[in-house]
């Protein structure tokens, strides 16, 4: 592969309540906590979820040029029924924000990753939820930026 393209990125972290969102430099080099959404449990029929457009618009204000979202897969290596979920949203965002592409990254570990250095560096409980996601989509884009890079 060569040079990754220059551009921001976002990372994204697709939960059943929340969705974690970072993005990255215009040079794929390091990547920061943006924004939580909060997920639209049962969007009306046919209508694009909130949570959707409201990546959407993340995706044109910060002029991204790839998403990357994080794919549940668990310790086997196997596709359990999250990452079904997280596959069929990330096709939603797909078409939505086309031709803008979406990546699926391995994301095994993120969360809990998240947590421990949220921990770490002492915010707990209720500052922890509030925060997690992002935290999370942090890991998600930082190592998949990190891949890209050892790939060049």
């Amino acid at each position: 592969m060569s040079e990754l393209t220059r551009g921001v990125r976002l990372g994204v972290d697709v939960g059943q309540v929340r969705i974690g969102v970072s993005r990255s430099d215009p040079h794929g080099i390091l990547a920061t906590p943006l924004v939580t959404l909060a997920r639209e449990q049962k969007p009306r029929p046919g209508a694009v979820p909130s949570d959707l457009t409201e990546l959407t618009a993340l995706v044109a204000e910060h002029e991204a040029v790839e998403v990357v979202v994080g794919l549940p897969v668990n310790l086997a290596g196997k596709l359990g029924p999250a990452a079904e979920q997280v596959k069929a949203y990330a096709q939603l965002l797909a078409d939505v924000i086309s031709p803008v592409p979406v990546t699926l990254t391995d994301e095994r570990m993120s969360t809990v990753v998240a947590s421990r250095r949220l921990a770490e560096r002492g915010v707990r409980g209720r500052r922890q939820r509030a925060v997690v996601d992002q935290a999370a989509a942090v890991e998600i884009l930082q190592s998949w930026l990190d891949a890209q890079r050892r790939r060049t």
